[in-house]
């Protein structure tokens, strides 16, 4: 229940009127307040009559090199009772797609009036925070829209507008009006929440961990953790040349304002090897040159999909993690989704959380939402569980990779004798699809590890370890390895553009509306299919960097050596009746850049090669214990389980939006 809290006058938020004369008179003559009902700030201040400006902010970096410090440009709507002596904190979304893709399920973009004044926020924050006390500010960021400079992608100069413009919310930083003259920030209260998705969920990552005072809370959504994670894993390249594409995608600038910066992106990325740089470490926010999550100061509320192809789950995973080990508050909603803002599958929930967040950490209200379990997980795709943490108490269980039957492979609790090996040669365009068809049929450029079926449910919480002794008999090879749910079933269809979600015709409106800026957005609906395998977790390993990621190492032919690599994140449930399989690979052409040249045989020693298994309680019974073990039912009677033959999986998307 919320509490319309007795403290609510010990922290200066306005009660309702005495309605005695006397009474009305004081508080017409009062500086103007929020109101609170409930726990939650109240739609008490005209949206219609909000002031619109456009400042300009100093950062400190040049990145353009034409020797000025380069200005953020900054779009401000605040109540007009901000002119009458009202403070309010601000919401922050920075971008770089104010002018290009734009912003949300609509790709709204910005719009100015003939003044040159804001007239159109993208998304709802504006429509729907400022009648309730709150300032919100979209920013381009450098080098994007109307501020100045280059975008670096990850770096300096990405990190400098959104930092600046809350030291400038604090007195530490210069702006300026239109006109040129000073401009301050007189109506803030100095504290500030940053929110957007994807590249906008990435920037509040990064400038949360430089450490600036001023910044409460951030609510990153989609968001890289990691550059060098965006672009690959363990030295195996996602996609090529992507750091200067991308820095001149979101540019409308001539080309030549910035080619120099491209080019410097273009060789600091060190796509030949792979390998982990300084280049890399400035674009690092858990411990990175220019930002660290040891710095953070600020709250977190991370959104994530499981299902998402394009910013790929361990972005989350490594950041939670380490935020939990430094003892920052946190909250996370996990979802089975692809790359979709929760304002598109859980719409009237996600409104109402994230005003509880806001009103929690910038007005300094106790909305109750920090008593709240931490997590809101998607189990089903109309199914969500809330719950203490993530990953679910949980532990890592062996199963060892062992022979069966026609050349191929089993799972079993004990390891395989010693000497007993398979092994398959590397296919550089081998798609997951053939991956994980046929999977009880030999072929040479896969091995397929199988459960008999489950005889009870299994759950998976966590990531997943893969450990190998192998053989390899050329200098080099990329690996794949496929954690894969083999049993018919409706699942959530993450895997096309729009990430599990059809837009639909009627609307919602949440918040206030103008002529110019309207609060509706289309409606969504879930989109399922049925489906006979899901592949439950991904990874991938360069055996060269099978030491380390900054440095590449040959193999020496027919050596042994061990290889251990990380999984994507999982949480999963694989249902009674399912077989769960372990899919070994060379090259991955759906996810990776693969080398054509590439056919190095890999020779598994099976008797010391296993995949770990995080394994949780159901999430419907977060009381029970986790399973100890897997208990398998006998092969159905009536002849060889095949699995299905031909399984062909949609590809996945990768715009970063």
């Amino acid at each position: 229940m919320r509490r319309s809290s007795r403290l609510l006058g010990a922290i200066g938020i306005s009660l309702a009127l005495t309605a005695s004369t006397g009474g009305v008179a004081a508080a017409a003559r009062a500086a103007p307040r929020i109101s609170v009902v409930d726990g939650r700030t109240q739609a008490v201040f005209s949206y219609a009559d909000a002031v619109r400006e456009h400042i300009s902010v100093e950062t400190p970096v040049d990145s353009d090199g034409d020797g000025r410090k380069d200005l953020a440009a900054v779009d401000v709507v605040r109540p007009r009772e901000t002119e009458r002596g009202l403070k309010v904190p601000v919401i922050m979304d920075e971008s770089p797609y104010y002018d290009t893709v734009g912003r949300g399920n609509e790709a709204e973009r910005k719009r100015y009036d003939a003044s040159g004044l804001p007239a159109k926020f993208p998304l709802f924050y504006d429509n729907y925070f400022v009648p309730r006390g709150y300032a919100v500010l979209l920013v381009d960021m450098l080098g994007t829209s109307k501020s100045d400079g280059c975008p670096d992608v990850g770096a300096a100069a990405d990190i400098a507008a959104g930092k600046a413009v809350i030291d400038w919310l604090n007195g530490r930083a210069k702006g300026y009006n239109p006109d040129g003259s000073p401009a301050t920030a007189s109506w803030a209260t100095g504290k500030v929440g940053m929110v957007g998705k994807s590249y906008d969920g990435t920037l509040p990552i990064a400038v949360a961990g430089t450490g600036v005072r001023g910044l409460s809370t951030i609510v990153p959504i989609s968001a890289i953790s990691s550059w060098y994670r965006y672009t690959r894993m363990n030295g195996v390249l996602y996609t090529e040349d992507y750091m200067p594409w991308l820095a001149e995608d979101i540019d409308t600038d001539p080309p030549a304002k910035c080619a120099s910066m491209r080019q410097r992106l273009h060789e600091g990325q060190e796509d030949a090897t792979g390998d982990y740089n300084a280049f890399w470490a400035e674009r690092d926010y858990l411990k990175g040159t220019l930002a660290d999550v040891s710095k953070v100061r600020a709250s977190v509320f991370a959104v994530h999909g499981l299902g998402d192809t394009n910013v790929r789950a361990d972005h989350f995973s490594t950041y939670w993690e380490a935020l939990a080990e430094r003892g920052v508050p946190r909250k996370l909603w996990l979802s089975q989704y692809g790359h979709v803002d929760p304002f598109d599958y859980r719409r009237e929930e996600w409104v109402d959380t994230l005003h509880a967040w806001f009103d929690q950490w910038l007005h300094g209200i106790d909305t109750g939402v920090l008593r709240q379990p931490k997590v809101d997980l998607q189990v089903a795709p109309a199914q969500w569980v809330k719950q203490a943490d993530w990953p679910s108490r949980s532990l890592n269980l062996p199963l060892w990779l062992r022979p069966g039957q026609d050349g191929q492979g089993s799972l079993g609790l004990l390891p395989a004798r010693a000497g007993t090996t398979l092994s398959f040669t590397d296919d550089p365009g081998q798609t997951e699809d053939h991956m994980v068809s046929d999977p009880t049929a030999a072929s040479p450029n896969r091995l397929v590890f199988l459960t008999p079926p489950l005889k009870r449910a299994v759950r998976l919480s966590g990531t997943p370890e893969v450990g190998i002794r192998a053989k390899v008999d050329r200098p080099g090879v990329s690996l794949t390895a496929l954690v894969v749910d083999y049993g018919e079933d409706e699942r959530l269809d993450f895997y096309d553009s729009a990430g599990g979600v059809r837009t639909l015709t009627g609307e919602s409106c949440h918040g206030e509306s103008t002529t110019d800026d309207d609060a509706c957005y289309r409606r969504t609906e879930t989109v399922t299919t049925r489906r006979p395998v899901d592949i439950v977790a991904r990874g991938w390993l360069d055996a060269r960097n099978r030491r380390s990621l900054t440095t590449s190492e040959d193999l020496t032919p027919g050596k042994e050596y061990r290889l251990t690599w990380d999984t994507l994140p999982a949480d999963h449930l694989v249902k009674p009746g399912h077989r769960l399989a372990v899919v070994l690979a060379g090259s991955d052409a759906d996810a990776t850049i693969t080398d054509q040249s590439s056919s190095a045989t890999v020779t598994v020693d099976l008797s010391s090669s296993r995949i770990r298994l995080p394994l949780a309680a159901p999430a419907a019974a977060q009381d029970s214990a986790p399973a100890t073990t897997m208990d398998f039912a006998p092969a159905p009677a009536e002849g060889q389980w095949r699995g299905p033959k031909e399984v062909v999986l949609p590809r996945p998307s990768r715009d970063l939006f």
